[in-house]
């Protein structure tokens, strides 16, 4: 079997073209009262109010786009078939983790090690019934980091407003019918109590929530304990995502609404669940915390080798989408051979000549990674800035940040990348 064995890296990246929900970038919510009746109607507005108005979309073209960034890729409910065993990021890593990939005893016990990304993406399936079609939209256009204990984002695509209504569209095209439970008479402050009694904030987060109760965390989970955790969105968002009624409706019972996933049923009555709903939609949020990039740090004045930035950075990280096929057992990544709606850049970071090489433009011409900027940072250290500003909420359209949609490199793994180039790039 040829597959692709570490592609938890950036392979996250592009393959979630609608799936791992974040917020989109409208900005803090505005903090909702703690009450019933009128004051419920109001927040409900207010965050249906939110996100922003767009166009219905087209299904059909959605569905085709849908196939064009590989969705499938790493998500399950895309309404395609499953991609091939060999072209399955997230199949491959599990299959490393059980024991089932096919590969030196050496290497497994290697990349089990470091096995990180990959091993729990949500399902789009049922996305009509659980999520708001203009919230998968914005999320789509600014993706944001939604779920605490995942690793990997959704990453920035390259989708436009046009595109990212159509995918919402056919993402939410079969809405089923069935009773939505009003929360007219609901108690925000049953719901408070319901959601500490009940133990939500064992796998939620609910930033911004003043007061609960700080959970532990769980160790030595079972397998489905630990999906249902890293998969738990932080509850600050559901108002945003979800329509009241919806939410009633997936807390009481979400395998009704998507077999299979890993939210477990917990007892309760109507009543109770919408009194957890109110909670969540009215509970007053404190505004986030402004992020805010790390320090540049100044080059070394030490000798950096290429040995060294290839062990420490790109072995690690970068030839997961920036490598040849043999190396990758599978294809080249959407780096160098193309993928997840980008073109072929050609650009393989496995080996030094690979790296001197550099990258297919678009007019397809070959470019130095090296080359500066007008500010004078080198192309590839502007990604790997450019990623850090992305997670303080700065993306810059013009650069896209890397490594695409994982966590950005620290300080010291970015400055050892610049001072291997200011030195001349010495092997």
């Amino acid at each position: 079997m040829r597959a692709r064995p570490l592609l938890a890296a950036l392979v996250a990246l592009a393959s979630g073209a609608a799936a791992c929900t974040s917020e989109d970038a409208r900005g803090p919510e505005p903090a909702a009262p703690l009450s019933a009746g009128g004051g419920l109607a109001a927040a409900a507005a207010g965050a249906a109010s939110a996100v922003a108005a767009a166009p219905a979309g087209d299904p059909a073209q959605g569905q085709r786009l849908v196939a064009e960034y590989q969705c499938n890729r790493c998500h399950d409910g895309t309404g395609q078939a499953p991609a091939p065993r060999d072209a399955h990021c997230v199949q491959c890593h599990q299959d490393i983790a059980a024991g089932r990939f096919q590969a030196p005893a050496a290497a497994m016990k290697r990349w089990n090690e470091n096995l990180v990304q990959l091993r729990d993406v949500p399902s789009l399936a049922a996305a009509g019934d659980r999520l708001r079609r203009d919230w998968i939209r914005g999320f789509l256009l600014s993706p944001h980091d939604l779920r605490p204990r995942l690793h990997a984002t959704m990453p920035r695509l390259a989708i436009g407003p046009e595109q990212a209504s159509d995918i919402a569209a056919y993402l939410t095209r079969d809405r089923g019918e069935r009773p939505r439970e009003p929360l007219e008479n609901a108690s925000a402050a049953r719901g408070r109590e319901l959601y500490e009694a009940k133990g939500c904030g064992t796998c939620h987060a609910f930033t911004g929530a003043a007061g609960l109760t700080a959970v532990a965390p769980v160790k030595a989970m079972e397998k489905e304990t630990r999906a249902a955790v890293a998969l738990a969105p932080d509850l600050r968002h559901a108002r945003d995502r979800m329509e009241p009624a919806d939410l009633v409706a997936w807390v009481l019972d979400p395998g009704a609404i998507k077999p299979g996933t890993p939210m477990p049923q917990v007892p309760m009555s109507p009543a109770e669940a919408r009194d957890i709903a109110a909670f969540l939609v009215t509970a007053q949020l404190s505004p986030r915390a402004p992020a805010s990039a790390p320090a540049r740090l100044p080059p070394l004045s030490r000798r950096v080798t290429y040995d060294e930035v290839d062990r420490r950075v790109f072995r690690g990280t970068c030839r997961h989408c920036h490598s040849e096929p043999d190396y990758a057992l599978g294809d080249g990544g959407p780096g160098n051979t193309g993928g997840f709606g980008f073109k072929p850049r050609g650009l393989n970071l496995a080996t030094y000549e690979g790296i001197a090489a550099g990258y297919v433009d678009d007019q397809g011409e070959r470019r130095s990674v090296f080359s500066r900027g007008p500010d004078g940072v080198p192309r590839l250290v502007a990604a790997l800035l450019a990623r850090q500003a992305e997670e303080a909420d700065r993306a810059d359209p013009a650069v896209r940040g890397m490594p695409l949609g994982l966590p950005a490199l620290g300080p010291e793994e970015i400055q050892l990348v610049e001072s291997w180039i200011a030195q001349g790039r010495p092997q």
